[in-house]
């Protein structure tokens, strides 16, 4: 099966998953799209142990075809960062940056550390002989919350305003200090030794050369579209942003994740009086939200499709059982340090960090650094437990963290990142 054939089948499944959904269960499209997938998968693999038809083995060769860390992490996440990005309002972003930005920063070196310590002890009592760096490989691919899983699930949760603004912001933000840790700790555990001053070098490289790479393409493109009140040229600078930018950031060794949010919060954010006409950017806001619906659609159809290529065992069955809560337990201490440290200084909201703790989801980025490391014992044991983690924090904390936030802050459905 061909490359196009392969996509034609993903999008197709994601579409009739998602009329299925929304015509008998009414899930979020995200979440619902892959309880489906999944629970195909589930299928496959029952069929397959009772030795009816090759389906699955055929299901897993093409599914094997698939580059998912290439895919998310190259194709899929510019797209949905920046479509994330230009629906965010700009100023109730900035009210809250202290916050935010010791989040993705704080609080994932902590989580970091934190879970790299707990994932340690606990494969050693289990007889499982994981060396500490590659503990803290898992930390750094675990502890970001996903950008695409939060965006795609909070829309319909009914956060509270202010708190549904930090839990985006964080999430759109921490990836790219996340990528750059998991580099570091990656290179630790291949080459044994990381030199402090190349570490410091790399983060400011990534994330703030980044930051300002994407301050750059963005106000170029803002002056652009001052002047044009044609919504298809527009549409067309949008993605030139976006796939061009993206580009060229992977090409200066920038962080191509930060530099989209960037780009999408300068261009999301009009004033009054600008060329464009109220006609033009609904048709742009139209535009980029049908790519961000489609999009994770079809990143979430894959992402219950891995299942089928994921082997576990008891062992790793029970690591994995074991280190959820302590995932959802290290969410928890580093959203409360920073809390804790910013408290004084300003008033949060009630139940902020039950509600931020519950809220860090993983998704397909958590996927796809696990699967970009070397094929091997290691990979093969980080790779169930980390999908356990994912399935777990998208089902289960997906599910349920709308009813959580109303429980504890009285949140509301108007919501504060789409406008």
């Amino acid at each position: 099966m061909g490359l196009f054939d392969l996509a034609a089948l993903v999008v197709s499944l994601a579409a009739v998953f998602a009329y299925l959904n929304h015509r008998f269960i009414g899930l979020p499209t995200a979440l619902g799209v892959m309880l489906l997938a999944l629970a195909v998968s589930v299928g496959l693999l029952m069929a397959d142990g009772l030795g009816i038809g090759p389906l699955g083995d055929w299901a897993r060769s093409q599914l094997g075809a698939v580059d998912f860390p290439a895919t998310v992490l190259e194709g899929m996440l510019s797209f949905l960062l920046f479509a994330g990005a230009l629906f965010v309002d700009f100023e109730a972003l900035a009210r809250r940056r202290y916050i935010v930005a010791t989040l993705a920063t704080l609080g994932v070196l902590l989580s970091t550390l934190l879970v790299a310590a707990a994932a340690w002890v606990l494969f050693r009592a289990l007889g499982l002989d994981l060396p500490m760096t590659w503990c803290l490989v898992f930390g750094a691919l675990i502890s970001p919350t996903d950008p695409i899983a939060v965006l795609g699930i909070l829309k319909t949760a009914g956060v509270p305003r202010s708190l549904e603004t930090k839990i985006v912001g964080e999430s759109l933000f921490n990836d790219g200090v996340a990528v750059v840790v998991f580099i570091v700790m990656l290179q630790l555990a291949v080459a044994g030794e990381a030199v402090p001053a190349e570490v410091g070098l790399l983060f400011l490289q990534e994330a703030v050369g980044g930051a300002a790479f994407g301050f750059a393409l963005g106000w170029i493109a803002h002056r652009m579209l001052r002047g044009l009140d044609q919504y298809q040229v527009e549409v067309l600078i949008s993605l030139a942003v976006v796939m061009g930018g993206y580009a060229l950031a992977h090409a200066l060794h920038l962080s191509g994740p930060i530099a989209m949010v960037v780009a999408g919060l300068m261009l999301g954010n009009h004033r009054p009086g600008e060329a464009m006409s109220d006609r033009t950017r609904e048709h742009l806001h139209h535009f980029w939200e049908l790519v961000d619906e489609v999009l994770n659609a079809v990143l979430f159809v894959l992402i219950g499709l891995e299942v089928l290529i994921i082997s576990f065992d008891a062992t790793t069955a029970l690591a994995a059982a074991l280190l959820i809560p302590v995932v959802v337990a290290v969410r928890l201490v580093s959203v409360g340090v920073p809390v804790g440290l910013l408290s004084p200084f300003r008033a949060f909201s009630p139940g902020v960090v039950p509600i931020l703790t519950w809220g860090g989801l993983r998704g397909g980025i958590s996927v796809a650094l696990v699967l970009s490391l070397p094929a091997g014992e290691v990979r093969d044991l980080l790779l169930p437990v980390t999908y356990a983690v994912v399935l777990f924090s998208l089902i289960v904390q997906g599910l349920t963290i709308g009813p959580l936030a109303r429980h504890l802050a009285g949140g509301d459905k108007g919501g504060a990142v789409r406008r």
